[in-house]
């Protein structure tokens, strides 16, 4: 076991409040447990918004696109200084200013893995200087690119197997931010025994 999936995470409620913690190994085992965690999009000048491809060495989801950077808060950590300090591992820039444009609960089994993503997902915007570092760590990002998100949420819905399950919901809670957050989850939940490649959203959770 990698010393990342050995770290703790926040186990919650669907509606956010904690009630435990376990390892990131333990969580992501079926059935799964609901946890906190984020994804960043961080967003240039010209809109534009950063993906990556996950590295193949990734126990969840590898050699898909996905949003900048995922990952979970510690118990107790604060939202900002998590998701930078993954910045800072995952792909060697930050600290940047980040906006919550979103939280969702999602659902997804990996059929290459085994593994299951249930999570609280915070929805972090973050502000990227064009003269900002990127150096990306190889065990964790395969590749970047850029992308316009409208055209983005267009070829998810074309090749979803091209992606993380969990970057359509991302990308629209970025198109449709107001620029304030209710901390409601919205119902975007994947239903437990469909394939993530399958899977639709519907009302009752995330």
């Amino acid at each position: 076991m990698s010393s990342r999936e050995e770290h703790l995470v926040e186990l919650v409620d669907d509606a956010g409040r904690a009630r435990g913690e376990t390892t990131v190994a333990a969580a992501h085992q079926p059935p799964g447990h609901l946890h906190r965690a984020f994804s960043v999009l961080l967003v240039d000048p010209d809109g534009q918004v950063l993906l990556q491809r996950r590295a193949a060495v990734k126990t969840r989801f590898p050699l898909r696109w996905a949003n900048s950077c995922c990952g979970h808060p510690q118990p107790g950590e604060p939202l900002a200084e998590a998701a930078n300090r993954r910045l800072r591992e995952e792909l060697g820039t930050g600290p940047v200013e980040l906006t919550e444009v979103g939280v969702y609960i999602y659902y997804a089994e990996d059929p290459a893995t085994g593994r299951i993503e249930f999570e609280y997902d915070h929805v972090l915007r973050g502000e990227f200087r064009p003269a900002a570092p990127l150096l990306p760590d190889p065990d964790e990002v395969a590749e970047l690119r850029w992308a316009d998100p409208a055209a983005l949420e267009a070829d998810l819905a074309r090749d979803p197997r091209s992606y993380a399950p969990w970057l359509g919901g991302v990308v629209n809670r970025l198109l449709r931010s107001s620029g304030s957050t209710s901390g409601v989850p919205d119902p975007a939940v994947i239903p437990s025994g469909t394939s993530a490649d399958d899977a639709a959203e519907r009302s009752g959770g995330r």
